[in-house]
C-alpha cells in the first residue's frame, strides 16, 4: 500500500504541511514513521481523511469552489469493478469526480484506493491518468 508524507498529503488536501501536522497531532489522521523517522500517512488513511474533510460544515455558508482547468490531481477513494465496466472515485480537494471506464482500463492502471490519480475533464467526460 502507499504511503504519503506529510508534504505529499498537504499538497493532495490543498492545505499546508503544518496544517497537516496538527491534524495528525490532533488524532484527525494517523501517522508513523518510516525507518528514517518521516511520518507517513497510509493511502486508505488519506483517502478516508480527504472524503471526510470534503464535507461541507453544516454551521457554514456553502461556497462555491473553483478548479483549475481540466486536471484534478487527487486520491482515489474507491473503485467498483464489475463485469465489464467501473467506477472509480477520486477526491481532489473539495471536488469528488466520479468515472465511469472499463475494467479492463482500471486494472491497466492498477488503480486502487488510496493511490495518486489526475482526473482530466473533457466537457462531460472524465479520463484518469495514474499519478
Amino acid at each position: 500500500m502507499q504511503s504519503y508524507t506529510i508534504g505529499q498529503a498537504a499538497r493532495l488536501l490543498g492545505v499546508s504541511p503544518d496544517t497537516v501536522r496538527r491534524w495528525a497531532d490532533g488524532g484527525r489522521v494517523a501517522t508513523h514513521r518510516d525507518e528514517g523517522g518521516r511520518r507517513l500517512i497510509e493511502g486508505r488513511d488519506l483517502a478516508a481523511f480527504s472524503v471526510e474533510l470534503a464535507q461541507p460544515d453544516t454551521d457554514e455558508e456553502e461556497t462555491p469552489h473553483t478548479s483549475v482547468r481540466n486536471a484534478f490531481p487527487g486520491i482515489v477513494t474507491a473503485v467498483k469493478l464489475g463485469d465489464v465496466a467501473a467506477q472509480v472515485e477520486i477526491q481532489a480537494g473539495p471536488h469528488r469526480l466520479v468515472s465511469l471506464l472499463t475494467r479492463e482500463a482500471v486494472e491497466e492502471l492498477g488503480l486502487e484506493v488510496g493511490m495518486r490519480a489526475t482526473a482530466r475533464v473533457k466537457s462531460t467526460n472524465v479520463h484518469v491518468d495514474r499519478a
